[in-house]
């Protein structure tokens, strides 16, 4: 039998699953391992079937997000990826909460960077109840003044504080399980999956919006990112980041690199017909991990990060933009450039 057979037999029909899912089908098991496990010569297929599906439900337009490190290290988690955790020996900034005006600076950066959503992640197991003081209130400003969808990634939360945070405008809850229920204990012992399922469960009960995703490339098999694929859509999530480990020297996993630029798309394309209608956004170590195949990762993903990370650089934003561009898609015109027509028309008729 020649190789051109043996290819055929082995290939999995992708526009086929692809119009299955579009028509409600859910995906099984059987179907996620299949997409990870695919031969490198169906990869093109199979992005082209998982665009099918993007398309569908976002056309080609993609979401910008842009990040402030808001709290770097002084954690006492011991999560085994993290550069500012209690185990981690890395070179990195260290500082306590950013005060008012760095935190407003970065919004400002946010629409210039023609982000939608501000996201500010601080460090830690979770705030104090005088740190999420000090962000509602700035937020509160932050909405005031740009209009930005805001995003708030602070740890486990509890009810009390996550109320508190709604109140002030902050839209969504970034919580990521990171990993399988099952791989949980490899990765963290400090707190466990529970915890952070728990967390969700109280920013939803407080009315914000859910942003939960993991990170690839820990030492996870494929059926662990299929369940995590799955628990997210049990939960419902409004947004997904997929990150891609980006090993760094001082942390217990540094000089892992297990990935290909080919199995991260996989991952991508897994996570989209997973959860077809859910935003999906390809996060931090793209650019070491995907490196010259950045671009064909927005066939599955519709959004991304265009800014540095937490510890990590990301690609200058002009990169970003050009790809976007040279791809032929589009960046969502974000809520702050109404709500800046809007003051401005304020403005004129309080002038008046």
């Amino acid at each position: 039998m020649d190789d051109s057979n043996c290819l055929a037999e082995r290939t999995t029909d992708w526009h086929d699953l692809a119009e299955r899912i579009l028509a409600g089908h859910e995906l099984t098991t059987d179907e996620g391992l299949s997409i990870l496990r695919s031969d490198d010569d169906e990869l093109l297929d199979l992005l082209a079937a998982t665009y099918r599906v993007r398309r569908h439900h976002f056309g080609r337009k993609v979401h910008l997000y842009f990040l402030k490190n808001a709290k770097s290290g002084l954690c006492p988690e011991d999560c085994g990826y993290c550069s500012q955790s209690i185990l981690s020996e890395a070179e990195i900034p260290r500082y306590a909460l950013l005060n008012e005006a760095k935190l407003m600076e970065g919004a400002e950066r946010a629409v210039a960077s023609q982000a939608r959503t501000y996201c500010i992640v601080a460090s830690g197991r979770g705030p104090s109840n005088r740190e999420v003081d000090h962000i509602a209130s700035t937020v509160a400003k932050i909405k005031d003044m740009y209009g930005l969808h805001i995003c708030c990634c602070l740890g486990l939360l509890d009810e009390d504080q996550a109320q508190r945070l709604k109140a002030a405008g902050v839209d969504r809850i970034n919580h990521n399980l990171n990993t399988s229920r099952a791989f949980y204990d490899q990765i963290c012992s400090t707190h466990s999956y529970e915890d952070r399922l728990k967390t969700l469960q109280v920013a939803r009960k407080a009315g914000m919006e859910l942003c939960s995703g993991l990170i690839v490339g820990m030492g996870e098999t494929d059926q662990d990112l299929v369940e995590v694929a799955f628990e997210l859509r049990s939960l419902d999530v409004h947004s997904t980041p997929v990150n891609f480990l980006h090993s760094i020297d001082g942390t217990p996993l540094e000089r892992k690199w297990d990935l290909n630029p080919r199995y991260c798309l996989k991952t991508l394309c897994l996570f989209r017909l997973a959860n077809p209608a859910v935003e999906l956004r390809v996060s931090g170590g793209r650019e070491v991990n995907l490196r010259s195949l950045q671009a064909m990762s927005l066939y599955a993903a519709n959004s991304m990060f265009v800014s540095d990370y937490l510890t990590t650089k990301g690609q200058p934003a002009e990169d970003d933009f050009k790809m976007v561009e040279d791809l032929g898609f589009e960046i969502i015109i974000g809520d702050h450039e109404a709500h800046a027509a809007w003051k401005a028309a304020q403005a004129a008729v309080v002038a008046e």
